[in-house]
This record gives C-alpha cells, structure tokens and sequence, in this order.
C-alpha cells in the first residue's frame, strides 16, 4: 500500500491535480491489476448477502416506496429492481435496490477510523453494469474497487467525530468502483469522485434519536449520487476541487479543521485491491456492535439458565468500546432506547433492547425480535431498562486496534442478581466474524440467502438466483440481468411525484 499524507492547502498555495486524494483514488480505479481468486469469491458472497436482506426487506415501507419511484422510470437497456420484471433508469435501479440492501441492517460490515457498509457498493454499481452491458468479469472488477476505495477511506478519515453520516465515504467509492467497471481514464473518474463527494456529505442526524425511515435510504441516495456524477463527468463537465483538501473543502470545514492532516493508504501501480477481505458480514440483522453481544446473550442463557427467572436480574453493565456506549448504548443518552413504542430502526440501535431480547429468547429474528407485542413484554421491558452500557478503554483500543487478531467489537457483560452473586462473560468479536467460532462461508451465505428468500420467492426462482450469482466473474453480457429477483404479491407503491 501507497500511504500519501492528506491535508488542506490555502487556495494560494501550489498543489497539481496529482497530488489531490480524489486523483489517487482515480488512479486506483484505472488501474487494471488481476482479481486474486479469494477475493472474486468473497464479491460472490457479497452478491448473495446482499440479495438475501433484500429480499427479506421487500414489503417494508421504504423499500416499497423507493421501488415504487424506480418503477415511474422506465428505461431501455436499463437496469434491474428486486422484486419485479422490467427494466429502469440505472440511478433509479439503484436507489430502490439500495434502499432494500439497507432496510433490515442485515449485511456487510467494515469498523476502523469510520464505520462502512461497503456491500452498499453493489447496487449502484451493478445498476450501471446492466444499463451499459458490462460482463460478469467488469461488474466484479468495479465491486472490488468500491470496496477497496470505501475501506481504505474508512481507515484514514474518521466522519462520525464530526457527526457526518459515513455515506460519505460511499459517494466517492462507487463513483471510482463504475470508473473501473467503465473503464474510464482517471480525467472522468476525478470528476466524479468530487462531485459525489460534494453532494452526499450530510449530519447523522438520520442515525440519532427516533431513527426515520430515511437511515435505510442514506446509501442508496449516495449510490444515485454517483450515478448521476459519472454520468456528468462523461459528459465533459467538472466539480468543486480539491474536493477534500480544498480551503473550503471537506477536511478544513467538515472534519478535522485546516491543521489537520490524515494518512490515507491506497494500492500502489499493480498492487492487488485486496480489502474486502477485511469486511465481515452479519448473522442477525441488528447493527454490527450488537452481533457479539447477541451471541454472548444466547451462550449466556444456556450457561446460566438461572438468569431466565423472574426477577433474577437486578443490573446489567456491558462493558464495551465507545462507539458501542455512545452510539447504540446508555451513552448515547437516547431515552427512545429503551422506549417500547421506538420505532424497528430505533431498536436495532438499542444494545440494551437486543441483549435483552436474545437473553430471553436465545434466538434472533429479524421481523419477530422487533415486533411492537415484543417489545412490549413486560419482562422484557423490566430487563431492558436494567441494562446500560459503560466505555471501557481496553475495549475501545481493541475496537480501532489494526491488528486482525487483536481487534474487538464486543465487551465484557456483568450481571448482578438479585441474589447478590454475579455473573460475568466476555466476548471479542461475532461467532460468524472470521476469527469467530463460526466463520461465515459459502455456504452460510446461501442459507441465510434461502432462510430469507423462502418466504417471499418460489423455490425455483431461489435456486434460478443462486446459480446466477454464483458464476458473477464468468457471466457474459445477455446474463447479467438474472441478478435479480422477482416476487408475486407485493404491496403497490403510494402516490408521490411521479
């Protein structure tokens, strides 16, 4: 990896283009280095995870809105939407098909200086791939791009010590992730990659209190975004620069301020884009922070069956990381947190709720767990609110620790009983994290795909999908459009605009 220092410059001062991150980013993405082997199958993975949490997400709300406005643009040749035929404008595609990726918080994960969804890459990117006529091999060239673009920014640039939303960092990396699959020189990706940047920079408000329908779209509203820039840049037109290092640009105004400065690793010229190794994806459709801790709850009910008593629980303090504290735990200083009337995307940023629920029922279900009726269980409600959470250091510098093996995202639980004894677990990273105790692999990833789809899909269009899929680096053109699903049965889409 290339580490380049990233820092703002008076307007005054001399600073060429090729000095500019977004160019390094162009760079990375015109550069046509082979795809290791490992790395083409974790893509493929991907694709699968991200159409199992799609399809389970169909008939929600959101998702059915924002198909709803994808299905008022028609396009040929066009691009696919999860769950009818047809074929729409590539930007519209992949607004409906991200905003369904999103809905259920259900897929892949990466957590360093800022926290990604890098599998929020694939929608737009393969809108972009069907409407062009790209192959399998270019749709996966493009992927790994995004990834590597979205994870290298996210070790470098924290966002969220700033309150901006992490699709931040998505806007620029599917911007360069369709430079790749297009082929495009490094003039049009730049372009791109700025004015994506400049256009899907926002608070995470959408992340804070009574979490809205809208946290779902955030990312589909950056891969339309970048969408719409490449298809400006090819059109001859430029965007705002330095885009990150302008005296009026991202760093000096949004983040750190005019004296600061960032190392930002890239590949270097012919250095394979290898980062979506370091991503990992989700059993239990709740944010990645919660995973352990479910785990943790589930082994904990089985060792100590006593806790399941009523009123065996007086207290219960998860020591953790503070992002988990300040983002999903006590110190966020939520009270919707532990409101049973809070909305599903509040609760699935509760700690407090999920470790409760799993406690209880030793299981997680990403429509029963959050059902209004449990919710309000009143055992549950009286175990809920006895949860907080408490920033632990240790945890905290395992969380941004660089070293895989060393890196955490759980914590240490201690249970007081009403008895006076106490219980006390730990637990450093989720079972299907890939140093847990039940890696993810292939074949998890096409069960979860089928444990979702079955209630939705025939079992023909099921198996039709994953055969697909599973041949996404040796798809020919005509192909790729069997990248989709299709559902009978679905709800009709309300009135808007269009």
């Amino acid at each position: 990896m290339r580490t380049r220092s990233v820092r703002p410059h008076r307007s005054d001062e001399v600073f060429p283009r090729e000095e500019h991150l977004a160019w390094a980013i162009a760079q990375v993405a015109a550069d046509p280095v082979p795809i290791d082997d490992d790395v083409a199958e974790m893509v493929v993975n991907r694709v699968i995870d991200n159409a199992a949490v799609a399809v389970a997400s169909l008939t929600r709300a959101p998702v059915v809105a924002a198909r709803g406005q994808a299905e008022a643009h028609p396009a040929a040749p066009g691009a696919t939407v999860f769950g009818v035929p047809g074929r729409f404008s590539p930007e519209w595609a992949a607004w409906a098909n991200g905003t369904a990726v999103r809905e259920l918080d259900f897929h892949d994960t990466f957590l360093a200086a800022e926290y990604s969804h890098p599998g929020d890459n694939i929608p737009p990117i393969l809108a972009v791939a069907q409407h062009t006529g790209a192959d399998g091999a270019a749709l996966l060239a493009g992927i790994v791009t995004g990834y590597e673009v979205q994870i290298d920014l996210a070790r470098a640039i924290s966002l969220h010590r700033h309150k901006i939303d992490h699709v931040a960092h998505l806007g620029p990396s599917a911007a360069a992730g369709i430079g790749t699959l297009l082929r495009l020189p490094p003039e049009i990706t730049y372009q791109a990659i700025g004015q994506a940047l400049h256009t899907t920079t926002a608070t995470r408000q959408s992340r804070k209190g009574e979490i809205s329908t809208w946290k779902a779209s955030a990312p589909a509203f950056a891969g339309k975004a970048a969408i719409e820039a490449v298809d400006r840049a090819m059109r001859g037109q430029t965007s705002p620069a330095p885009i990150w290092e302008g005296e009026d640009g991202v760093i000096a105004q949004l983040l750190d301020g005019p004296a600061a400065a960032y190392d930002v690793a890239l590949p270097g010229p012919g250095e394979a884009k290898r980062a979506i190794l370091a991503s990992f994806t989700k059993e239990h459709s709740a944010e990645y922070q919660a995973q352990a801790w479910i785990d943790l709850a589930r082994r904990l009910r089985t060792e100590h069956p006593e806790l399941l008593e009523p009123g065996a629980i007086r207290r219960v303090v998860l020591h953790t990381s503070h992002h988990t504290h300040a983002v999903i735990g006590s110190g966020a200083n939520d009270p919707q947190k532990y409101d049973p009337d809070a909305s599903r995307e509040t609760l699935d940023h509760s700690i407090p709720y999920i470790f409760a629920v799993a406690l209880e029922d030793g299981a997680w279900d990403h429509v029963a767990s959050y059902a209004p009726e449990r919710a309000h269980r009143p055992s549950t409600v009286a175990l809920w609110r006895s949860v907080e959470t408490a920033e632990d250091p240790e945890w905290t510098r395992r969380y941004h620790s660089t070293d895989p093996a060393e890196q955490a995202f759980g914590g240490r639980a201690v249970i007081e009983l009403a008895d006076g004894r106490t219980v006390t677990a730990e637990i450093a990273v989720a079972d299907a994290h890939p140093l847990g105790a039940r890696p993810f692999a292939r074949a998890d990833y096409v069960g979860k795909f089928r444990s979702l789809a079955a209630p939705v899909l025939a079992v023909d269009e099921i198996e039709r999908f994953l055969d697909v899929a599973e041949r996404l680096p040796t798809l020919r053109p005509d192909e790729l459009g069997g990248l989709t699903i299709t559902a009978s049965g679905l709800p009709a889409a309300p009135k808007g605009l269009f």
